[in-house]
């Protein structure tokens, strides 16, 4: 597995209202893809927030079968390698998750999207 170890994070300063409220830096919010819901976490002496992240199922599905026709797959055995592949999305982007938290934690290395989704070509 390869690994990189993690930069010196982005900073910005901000600024918490009376009502405990603050706005998150456009650049953040965008490159980060929050929406309308954050998670908070609280750690010791610090607190991550972080985009809740709603990855339908099937929001992958048109890729995937794009991939595996391109592949050559077709009847039965795309049925199956698509189920087998469609099954890898949800514990792939917890994993990402799961870095990235590590990595703002500074208990962790940035990994490769090919280590995350093990993108090797596998063979028929």
């Amino acid at each position: 597995m390869t690994t990189y170890t993690a930069a010196a994070p982005e900073r910005k300063r901000v600024t918490i209202t009376s009502k405990r409220q603050f706005t998150i830096p456009q650049k953040f919010y965008s490159a980060l893809g929050f929406d309308r819901d954050a998670i908070c976490t609280l750690g010791d002496g610090f607190l991550i927030i972080e985009p809740v992240s709603r990855v339908p199922d099937g929001e992958y599905a048109t890729q995937i079968l794009a991939e595996l026709i391109a592949e050559g797959y077709s009847g039965q055995e795309l049925l199956a390698e698509f189920k087998t592949r469609q099954a890898r999305i949800r514990p792939a982007v917890e994993a990402m998750l799961e870095s990235a938290r590590m990595v703002a934690e500074g208990k962790g290395e940035y990994l490769k999207y090919e280590d995350v989704f093990d993108t090797k070509k596998e063979e028929k």
